[in-house]
């Protein structure tokens, strides 16, 4: 998404949690001309303001705001849903799903011309994922979260929707038990019998946050090869 909207003539601000993510977007901020790198840890409550009053030191708006953030333990994306623990529950909600509310909250006060934001989900919050469990309830609470922020932010002319990939191979994609086989099998099983390339998803997220879309707000861009309309793969094949 960033190598596409950086191609397209934006100047972006690249948020991170530690410095181990540090190491790990540098390569991606240098290939992309970006030196504005802000520590945001969404787990810490104050990390937030200061992230978008750093934001507003520095442009004095924006507008658009990728909100890529999903965190759970990774012992629990495995086996059952049933063995979630309650601590794990209330981060994975935390982080993954509440930190959307927090941030649009931060970035509206920036976007007095209107604006657009856009998160990432997946079909696991729609139908049963193998060992997406928690995250798959995070996921259908972010995507509801979606519609409800689109009400509140139409005022001001923000738009606010999410795009639900594929299954990707992503550092965040590999933790999910078995991922492997899921990307294996969705692929064969699509419609094009093939998964979504990243490209294809920095396409529609420029679709979304650009003039191309100002019409659509509080919407979910399944951007899958087709995957979800599947009921069942056809059993012959």
């Amino acid at each position: 998404i960033a190598k596409t909207l950086s191609n397209y003539g934006a100047e972006l601000a690249i948020t991170y949690q530690n410095d181990i993510l540090l190491k790990r977007i540098k390569p991606l901020a240098s290939s992309i001309n970006c030196n504005f790198l802000i520590p945001c840890d969404v787990s810490d409550k104050t990390n937030i303001p200061n992230c978008f009053d750093l934001i507003s030191k520095k442009w004095g708006k924006v507008d658009f705001v990728v909100h890529a953030i999903a965190h759970s333990d990774k012992k629990e994306l495995s086996g059952r849903y049933i063995n979630t623990s309650k601590e794990n529950f209330l981060k994975t909600l935390d982080i993954s799903c509440f930190s959307l509310t927090a941030i649009a909250k931060e970035s509206k006060k920036l976007m007095d011309n209107g604006g657009s934001i856009i998160s990432l989900s997946f079909y696991g919050s729609k139908k049963v994922m193998p060992n997406y469990n928690v995250m798959g309830v995070a996921k259908a609470a972010l995507e509801i979260s979606i519609k409800y922020l689109s009400v509140d932010l139409g005022k001001k002319n923000i738009r606010i929707n999410g795009i639900s990939a594929s299954p990707m191979r992503t550092l965040s994609g590999a933790v999910i038990g078995n991922a492997r086989e899921i990307f294996n099998y969705t692929k064969k099983h699509s419609p094009l019998n093939r998964n979504t390339s990243l490209e294809e998803i920095g396409n529609s997220a420029l679709y979304l946050l650009s003039d191309l879309s100002t019409g659509v707000t509080g919407e979910i861009m399944y951007v899958d090869c087709g995957y979800k309309i599947l009921g069942m793969p056809n059993p012959i094949n």
